[in-house]
C-alpha cells in the first residue's frame, strides 16, 4: 500500500511513521489519559491506496478530536497536529507568505487581485528580515483545536481555496497593518497578541493589511428618511458595511406606522415589519466578509411607536412567515417616562412619528413635555393600553 507525499513522491506505507509523528506531538499530555497509540491505530485503519499524508493528518486531528469526551488534552492533540500540517503546506517566511498574496492573479478573471495592500508589501520588502527574525510560530500551537478550526475556516487567508496564512502571520499582518511605519510597536503588538495578552475584534483580523482595511466592528447609523429613498440608501450603507465585516446598530422610530398616509402616492404605509424583512434578507445576503459570519444588524425602537406589538414578534418562532424577521436582533429605547408609568400603573400612549413627529429626537424633560403635549391631543394617538400590559 503507498501514500503520497506532500511532494508528490509516492512511498510505501509505514505505519511506525504515523504512530512515532503523533507520539512526538504528544509532549506535555497527561499519558495516564491521553492514548496517542490509540488515535494512531484508528488512523491507520482509515489508511487505503493513495491516501496523501495531508489526509492522514487531517484525520488523525479529527480523531483526537473526537476523542475529546475522554479528555481535554486530546483537544490539544487534534490542534498540535492540525497545526503541524497547515506549518508543513505553508511558507516559513512571513515576507514570502505576503508577496504570494500580493501577486496573486484570479485564475477565472486572469486579473491581479492583490489581497494585502501595496502599503504591507512595501513595509515588508523594506523591513522583511526584522519581521521574519520576530515570528515565534511555536506560539502556533497555544490554540486548541477549536481555536484552531476557527482561525482557519473565517480568519487565515487563502489563495485558491487553499490556506496560506499561518496564525502567527496573520497577528504579524494585523500588527503591520495598524501600526505601519513603526515597525517597533508593530512587533511589540505582535508580540502581545502572539503572547495572547488581547486580541483584535474580527473585523481588524479580517482587513488589517488588505486593500479595504475597515478595522471597526461597529456603525450606529440612523434611517435617513422615511421615503423609499432614505429607507434603500439607509439599506445601502448597511449592506456595504455587513460586506466590510461590520456590525450594525439602526434605529427605525422615525418610519411611519402601519396605515399612515403617504401623500406621493395617496396611498397608505404597511408600516415597519416589510420594511425589517427587506432589511432581514439584506443581513443573510451580505453577510459579513463574504461568508466568514453572518451579518449582525440590530434595530432599536422606541416603545411609543404604533407598531411596537409587531416589532416585539418579530422573533417568534411560530406565526405567519411574512410578519417574521428571525435574522435581526432587536432593542429597545425606553425612556424614564414609560418606565414612570409602568411603575405607577399608569396608561401608555402609542403615535404614528409621521403623525406626531420629532419623539425620535428628543430625551429627558424634552422628550415627556413632547409626549404629553402629543398625548393631550384629541384623536393624535393611535392607542391608548396599560403600561404594564406593553
Amino acid at each position: 500500500m503507498f501514500v503520497v507525499k506532500r511532494n508528490g513522491r509516492s512511498e510505501k506505507v509505514q505505519f511506525d511513521k504515523i504512530t512515532a509523528r503523533i507520539n512526538k506531538l504528544s509532549y506535555g499530555l497527561d499519558t495516564n489519559f491521553v492514548d496517542s497509540a490509540a488515535v494512531a491505530q484508528k488512523v491507520i485503519s482509515g489508511v487505503y491506496q493513495g491516501v496523501t499524508t495531508v489526509e492522514l493528518d487531517n484525520l488523525a486531528a479529527e480523531t483526537a478530536a473526537y476523542m475529546t469526551v475522554q479528555h481535554p488534552d486530546y483537544a490539544l492533540l487534534a490542534a498540535r497536529i492540525a497545526i503541524s500540517n497547515l506549518q508543513k503546506e505553508t511558507h516559513d517566511k512571513f515576507s514570502d507568505v505576503i508577496k504570494d498574496l500580493f501577486d496573486y492573479v484570479n485564475p477565472k478573471t486572469n486579473k491581479h487581485s492583490p489581497m494585502v495592500s501595496e502599503q504591507l508589501l512595501q513595509l515588508v520588502q523594506t523591513h522583511g528580515d526584522r519581521i521574519n527574525a520576530a515570528m515565534d510560530y511555536s506560539n502556533d500551537f497555544n490554540y486548541n483545536y477549536f481555536g484552531f478550526k476557527t482561525l482557519e475556516r473565517s480568519y487565515l487567508l487563502r489563495i485558491n481555496r487553499r490556506v496560506v496564512e499561518r496564525p502567527q502571520h496573520l497577528l504579524m499582518r494585523v500588527s503591520l497593518g495598524i501600526h505601519g511605519e513603526d515597525i517597533d510597536a508593530a512587533i511589540e503588538t505582535y508580540q502581545l497578541m502572539s503572547s495572547k495578552f488581547f486580541t483584535h475584534a474580527s473585523p481588524t483580523l479580517f482587513n488589517s493589511g488588505t486593500p479595504r482595511p475597515q478595522l471597526s466592528s461597529c456603525f450606529l447609523i440612523a434611517m435617513k428618511d422615511d421615503s423609499i429613498e432614505g429607507i434603500y440608501d439607509t439599506l445601502k450603507v448597511c449592506a456595504q458595511i455587513s460586506k466590510n465585516a461590520g456590525g450594525i446598530g439602526l434605529h427605525v422610530s422615525n418610519i411611519r406606522a402601519t396605515g399612515a398616509y403617504i401623500a406621493g402616492t395617496n396611498g397608505t404605509s404597511n408600516g415597519l415589519v416589510p420594511m425589517l424583512r427587506v432589511f432581514n434578507n439584506t443581513a443573510r445576503y451580505v453577510d459579513q466578509g463574504g461568508n466568514k459570519r453572518p451579518g449582525a444588524f440590530a434595530i432599536y425602537l422606541e416603545p411609543w411607536h404604533a407598531d411596537i406589538f409587531a416589532f416585539l414578534d418579530l422573533r417568534k418562532n411560530h406565526g405567519k412567515e411574512e410578519v417574521r424577521a428571525r435574522d435581526l436582533f432587536y432593542a429597545l429605547w425606553i425612556p424614564d417616562l414609560f418606565m414612570k408609568r409602568v411603575i405607577d400603573g399608569g396608561q401608555w400612549s402609542l403615535f404614528c412619528p409621521h403623525e406626531a413627529p420629532g419623539m425620535q429626537d428628543v430625551w429627558g424633560d424634552e422628550f415627556e413635555a413632547l409626549y404629553e403635549k402629543y398625548e393631550k391631543t384629541p384623536g393624535l394617538p393611535r392607542q391608548t393600553i396599560d403600561a404594564q400590559k406593553l
